[in-house]
């Protein structure tokens, strides 16, 4: 029984009456039972064909071949539904983001003979290779410094799909640290800045702002405190060896990995832990060499702090110069552009470059510099 549904070109549904009532079937029982209906047809075909030659015993032996080479295709077929079901029930319950086979995008800023349009940052977060990259120890801090400032500024110049892939890329950089127990404090900071975006975008600036519907970026916000609830309940696992520990190294090689430390409040953690580790987290050389890492003379000078002892005070400046300049950016590896032939890269993916010296064209950039390729 055929049913018309609200669009008139729709080839409708079809319905079949059983014993318990009426049932809509579907494409895969249609191609069940035209595997039914096709064989009762090729059976009873069979079955006269062999009367005709007037044999009884002719047909049950005509029968007995027919069913064992006519059940096999249908076994086969049947066979075949049930795999097709299985694959369209795979394929609706995975979430994988797309992306392209290339790890390079080639950035354009206004049409041409060979390319119409202009690249967008949508299209380049979608090309680019970002989740593999979160899964490299080099790119990671890289990945999610990336991830904070389009979280900061450039949320409404994403499509629909970039938007997907950026939340999709987001859960996976949070159950990296939920697995890995590492840069719990960055993915926090990264989630709260988002958090606090989505706020004043869907409730200061409008509904019209943010591409798609506001029920979606609702969804994605309850995401967002679910993530942050599960970092704060986050325990960090003890080693059950008993080897050797950072308070059993002597005070010179605990001061020269305290000097490998980059942020300030992972040296005040660090010296939480024991005294001794207390006492050499104070080391007015350890935040001397952290001040000046991080910010110039000029800007050192500007914030002299000195004691009553007549000592720069190098702890108190560094806290206070990060409230007034941001800190110096370093990765291992970041993402290269070509100024021959404008493609934007990672470092050990081969573009179609067609310089003679490709080296000698290649540019690293900064995720400030990655974000300004994209500023129209």
């Amino acid at each position: 029984m055929p049913f018309l549904g609200q669009d008139w070109r729709s080839p409708g549904q079809s319905w079949v009456k059983t014993e318990e009532g009426w049932k809509k079937t579907t494409a895969d029982d249609k191609d069940d039972n035209v595997l039914v209906d096709s064989y009762c047809e090729n059976f009873n075909n069979k079955e006269n064909e062999c009367l005709d030659k007037g044999g009884i015993e002719v047909f049950h032996q005509e029968k007995e071949a027919f069913n064992q080479d006519n059940l096999l295709l249908l076994s086969q077929g049947y066979e075949m539904a049930a795999k097709k079901r299985k694959k369209d029930l795979m394929n609706n319950n995975t979430k994988v983001p797309y992306f392209h086979m290339e790890k390079w995008i080639y950035v354009h800023k206004g049409s041409t003979k060979e390319r119409h349009g202009y690249c967008t940052l949508g299209e380049a977060f979608n090309r680019l290779d970002f989740c593999s990259a979160i899964k490299d120890t080099r790119r990671f801090n890289y990945v999610v410094r990336l991830l904070e400032l389009i979280a900061k500024s450039k949320l409404p110049s994403l499509s629909g799909v970039a938007q997907k892939n950026y939340m999709n890329i987001l859960e996976r950089v949070v159950q990296k640290v939920l697995d890995d127990q590492q840069n719990v404090r960055p993915i926090k900071e990264l989630l709260q800045t988002l958090y606090l975006s989505l706020c004043s975008l869907v409730q200061d600036m409008g509904k019209s702002v943010l591409v798609g519907n506001i029920n979606t970026w609702v969804h994605r916000m309850e995401n967002i405190l679910q993530w942050q609830q599960q970092l704060d309940n986050i325990q960090i696992n003890r080693p059950t060896s008993k080897g050797m520990t950072l308070s059993d190294l002597p005070a010179s090689l605990q001061l020269n990995i305290m000097q490998r430390l980059s942020d300030g409040r992972d040296l005040v953690s660090l010296g939480q832990v024991t005294p001794d580790l207390g006492v050499l987290s104070e080391d007015r050389l350890l935040w001397k060499r952290l001040c000046q890492h991080h910010f110039t003379d000029r800007q050192i000078r500007k914030r002299l702090m000195v004691s009553e002892k007549g000592h720069l005070e190098w702890k108190k400046m560094y806290f206070k110069l990060i409230r007034c300049y941001p800190r110096r950016e370093q990765y291992c590896e970041t993402l290269h552009f070509c100024t021959h032939c404008h493609i934007l890269f990672w470092k050990d993916t081969k573009h179609p470059c067609t310089a003679n010296n490709p080296e000698s064209c290649t540019v690293s950039l900064s995720p400030q510099d990655f974000i300004a390729l994209f500023n129209y």
